[in-house]
């Protein structure tokens, strides 16, 4: 089973059933509701739900509302949109950057998860393209990641079109014989992913961390050249001068960013929204109990709020 959309839902029963902290008496500041965007994997939808269920046990007025990960942040700049829960530096950063220097946003903090993102392979791919994880290799083995609909060159299955990350740009600038292919959803990228590992069949995917996959495939990501601002900004940076992006994604942090004007109108909510953290392999683990073993989403983040009250409740005073 994978993300079903009725999950998040019904989360708003989750808190019902926790013990929380004394109330503050000047909490919630506001009764409008605290808009948390919702994108589409299975991890930004734990991290929002845990927070957004957090904030509920404060008192205040949660709405869950789905948006597009990149086109989001003009929500946010208007304040139609409160808090992004998840932005990832390999792919927004870039994004982020404009936004904050806006002024109608701001920084939240560091989640304290390390974000990567690149293309991944399952270990027994390295006997059919010798050389890997170099990707120079990838320059005379496309074949052995072809598929009936793109030989003779090579398939990337790409994450869903709206996480961005430049795969097209990289694959023209560093010119590897791959067609990219983006799958439709989270959910469909990684049953292709598991689908070919227990077939053993050719793959070679976005797959990124935190997520179960890296604990349970045997892989590696491909080693592209280091990734550094000017390779993106600079075409004249790298091993194409005529072009950008020909580089490996940056590797970094996973932060949380605001409306401006919801600071001002929930000061202790986004006091809250700051302190909230989590590690890789917590969310690596949460992440697997929705997509392998099942769970709904407001299952997974109530048994971890059973379990870890007195973390989320520091959050709130």
């Amino acid at each position: 089973m994978t993300l079903r959309a009725k999950s998040w839902l019904a989360a708003g029963a989750v808190v019902a059933a926790l013990a929380s902290g004394p109330a503050m008496a000047d909490v919630p500041e506001s009764s409008d509701p605290i808009k948390l965007t919702l994108n589409d994997w299975t991890g930004q939808y734990i991290t929002t739900t845990i927070m957004g269920e957090v904030l509920k046990s404060m008192g205040y007025n949660v709405e869950y509302v789905q948006a597009d990960y990149l086109a989001q942040f003009a929500g946010l700049e208007t304040g139609d949109l409160t808090v992004a829960m998840e932005l990832w530096q390999t792919t927004a950063g870039d994004a982020v950057e404009a936004s904050l220097a806006t002024g109608n946003t701001v920084d939240l903090g560091a989640i304290g998860m390390q974000a990567k993102e690149e293309w991944w392979y399952p270990l027994y791919m390295k006997e059919r393209c010798p050389g890997l994880p170099d990707w120079h290799a990838l320059l005379k083995c496309p074949e052995a990641f072809a598929t009936p609909e793109t030989a003779p060159k090579g398939r990337y299955l790409s994450g869903p079109a709206t996480w961005g990350g430049y795969d097209q740009e990289r694959v023209e600038a560093l010119g590897l014989p791959f067609e990219v292919v983006n799958a439709g959803t989270d959910a469909g990228l990684f049953a292709e992913i598991q689908s070919a590992y227990e077939r053993k069949a050719p793959i070679m995917a976005w797959v990124y961390s935190p997520h179960w996959a890296v604990a349970k495939f045997e892989g590696e990501w491909v080693e592209f050249p280091t990734y550094e601002k000017a390779c993106y900004e600079d075409p004249k940076w790298g091993i194409n001068p005529d072009k950008a992006y020909d580089c490996g994604k940056p590797f970094g942090w996973i932060k949380k960013i605001g409306s401006k004007a919801g600071e001002a109108k929930w000061p202790a909510a986004y006091k809250a929204i700051r302190a909230y953290s989590m590690d890789n392999a917590t969310m690596s683990a949460l992440v697997g109990k929705v997509d392998l073993d099942g769970m709904s989403v407001e299952d997974v983040v109530k048994e971890w709020m059973d379990a870890n009250q007195a973390t989320w409740q520091a959050w709130t005073k």
